[in-house]
């Protein structure tokens, strides 16, 4: 069985040693389970560890906020009497009056492998916050379900933000634990930090591809369903800058896209017409929906749905952000007028187009507003800061 980090934690005695006589913190969410499905924060205080503090990233700790910039409250746990501490909430950073409450910190988030998912961001808030606070940092690693590859271009200085960390490309293809060794040395943090690694991770090995098929998928956020959106998710984030529904309201979020003023049959043959090499790696499946909340509530969409999975799933060949940024040229092709991108202040930022802050900058919006720009020519950008990442990364492999 693959084990994550909690789960070795639990069972070695020796690597829970430095933990006692500490005040114990722990950051977690839903997903944040054992290999026999117990919540870590009842797993770690059964196990005799000290948890004076709990704390929540965005959509809380019991994962029940649907959507985004919607803030959860502290709160005090009814059965163990800790706080519980909201990073989503009236602040992002924690506070020096949270950090007085432990010694260590465990973080143990599952995450989705994407810049915009903003689980690395609260990684980075802690570890300056511990670094400020001479705090120790734990993170219990766990897999990265979108697995080893990366795609996308970096984020710009300048554009950093609460969906953007630093200057990482979108799909970054490290695990919470290697994140964490990155924003050390690339912030030059003065933090006492370490990792609790995975037994048996093997990112590279079908069918799971990152997510070990002996482990139970739980939702890390509500949106999250399944691991077809974890892959999807690096492309299929962008629509939250777009008019276009991301599937928000329907059981599939974040695995389709549509509305109901595209003919979803054209766009998919104009992305083929620009560059079929763009969809390899899935099938595209054209679909009709109807969210029942956010974007064209009610109305009957057209659309595409992305299937990243099974027998057409080529885990090597599959691009999602290039994907999606064909999909947003296809529309600007049949339809040049249409109203793409949502103006909207999208976590936080005010003054940027939302498209802009997911992708770090103006870059994607303006290859698709720019009728002579050519498939080739995003893809000459990106790979140019694909490669330096991927250089940038090799030495902070664990797996």
């Amino acid at each position: 069985m693959t084990l994550f980090g909690i789960d070795r934690l639990l069972a070695d005695p020796d690597l829970r040693l430095p933990l006692e006589g500490q005040r114990v913190a722990l950051l977690a969410h839903p997903a944040s389970v054992t290999a026999d499905l117990t919540h870590s924060l009842d797993a770690l205080v059964a196990a005799g560890v000290n948890v004076t503090a709990a704390f929540g990233p965005q959509h809380g700790i019991k994962g029940d906020k649907q959507d985004n910039m919607m803030e959860t409250p502290d709160e005090v746990d009814p059965r163990l009497g800790i706080p519980v501490f909201s990073l989503y909430g009236e602040v992002r950073r924690p506070s020096g009056q949270m950090m007085s409450t432990f010694d260590t910190i465990l973080i143990d988030l599952q995450d989705l492998g994407c810049r915009i998912y903003t689980f690395v961001t609260t990684l980075l808030y802690v570890l300056e916050a511990a670094a400020e606070h001479g705090k120790s940092v734990w993170v219990l690693d766990r897999p990265n379900p979108a697995g080893r590859p990366v795609e996308g271009t970096t984020l710009l200085p300048g554009w950093e933000s609460f969906v953007g960390a630093g200057p990482m490309v979108m799909r970054h293809g490290l695990t919470m634990g290697e994140m964490g060794q990155w924003f050390v040395r690339h912030f030059n943090l003065d933090v006492d930090y370490r990792v609790i690694t995975m037994d048996g991770w093997r990112p590279d090995a079908a069918p799971g591809f990152g997510w070990p098929e002996d482990r139970i998928w739980i939702n890390p956020s509500p949106n999250a369903a399944n691991l077809n959106m974890a892959r999807a998710y690096a492309g299929t984030v962008m629509l939250e800058g777009a008019t276009l529904s991301e599937g928000r309201g329907t059981t599939r979020p974040l695995e389709l896209f549509g509305a109901p003023d595209i003919d979803a049959r054209a766009v998919l043959a104009e992305m083929q017409r620009l560059d079929p090499d763009w969809l390899a790696g899935c099938a595209l499946r054209e679909i009709w929906f109807e969210p029942t909340f956010h974007k064209h509530v009610h109305q009957l969409c057209s659309g595409l749905h992305i299937h990243a999975e099974g027998r057409f799933y080529d885990h090597q060949a599959f691009r999602p952000w290039r994907l999606q940024a064909l999909a947003f040229k296809a529309i600007r092709n049949l339809q040049p007028n249409y109203p793409l991108w949502r103006d909207f202040p999208y976590e936080y930022e005010f003054g940027k187009l939302a498209i802009d802050v997911i992708n770090g900058g103006p870059a994607l919006r303006e290859w698709v507003d720019d009728a002579a720009a050519e498939p080739h020519d995003l893809d000459a950008l990106a790979s140019a800061d694909e490669a330096r990442w991927l250089e940038e990364t090799a030495d902070l492999l664990l797996y």
